[in-house]
């Protein structure tokens, strides 16, 4: 099958193209294309004639769509509809990426995939005029919903907390902030899931189980060796940020277990992924 990805050269899309090394990709990402452009992005998708459109491309600096809101909406919203559209001009399946941040977070019981969307910072509320553009003007989709995503490359929070307690001894995380951590390449392979399921709907794709921002940073100090750095508990409203994130915005995987799609815990996926990306010393 032939299958475009936008936002391809991101940290989803790389996991992607390691998963779907059976497929014919195609990669749509920047400076050579860019969503907000609707005539080039219908050229694009009219010449590569894809069966499948997986849309990753995204305004993803949650506090800089705060600072940006015209740009946020402009990539994230109607960058989205563009490639809707360009997507049913070819008669391509869609799945787009979506974020717990189109949620509130005022469950402490986490959210499951039907509940009303009620974001309360910029970047939610791009992402959710997306996924309204989806369920608008889609035949055939997908919206997957994920969280925390963290990636090979070194600059995710696990870095910054372990570079942190490597050169000061200690860290202040906050503990009010609670979803779930996402390790990319689990992600990747469970959207390959998917893919193969032709079961549209709106899904819940995390690692399984929630924490804190604070138990996330014990964690990774546990198995990076780092239990004698002291990681003190804040409050949000001492952490100055631009954005106000959703303050409990666990996601729950109902859909996709319905299916035979649940991801590993979210303890296992990190411990994979300190001992291949964390260098003893770093």
């Amino acid at each position: 099958m032939r299958i475009i990805i936008t936002g391809g050269l991101g940290q989803l899309g790389l996991a992607l193209q390691e998963v779907l090394v059976d497929h014919d990709l195609v990669i749509v990402d920047l400076p050579e294309a860019d969503i907000t452009d609707q005539p080039a992005i219908e050229a694009l998708f009219q010449e590569a004639q894809a069966e499948f459109v997986i849309h990753c491309a995204a305004y993803t600096n949650v506090d800089d769509c705060t600072r940006n809101p015209d740009l946020a909406f402009r990539i994230n919203a109607l960058g989205t509809n563009n490639v809707v559209m360009a997507s049913e001009k070819i008669g391509a399946e869609l799945l787009h990426i979506s974020t717990n941040e189109v949620f509130a977070g005022n469950r402490v019981e986490g959210y499951q995939e039907w509940m009303p969307l009620d974001p309360i910072n910029t970047y939610g509320r791009s992402k959710a005029m997306a996924e309204t553009f989806v369920r608008d003007h889609s035949k055939r989709f997908y919206i997957v919903r994920t969280s925390w995503l963290y990636a090979p490359g070194g600059h995710n929070f696990i870095h910054a907390i372990i570079t942190k307690a490597r050169s000061e001894g200690s860290v202040r995380v906050v503990a009010d902030e609670v979803a779930n951590p996402t390790y990319v390449k689990d992600l990747a392979k469970a959207i390959g899931q998917l893919i193969r399921s032709g079961q549209y709907g709106t899904y819940h794709l995390t690692n399984t189980g929630a924490c804190s921002r604070w138990a996330f940073a014990e964690e990774i100090l546990r198995l990076a060796g780092l239990e004698r750095a002291t990681n003190t508990p804040i409050l949000s409203r001492e952490y100055k940020r631009a954005s106000t994130p959703p303050p409990f915005a666990a996601l729950q995987n109902i859909a996709g277990t319905a299916v035979g799609i649940t991801l590993r815990p979210w303890q296992e996926a990190l411990r994979e992924y300190i001992e291949s990306y964390v260098p003893v010393g770093e």
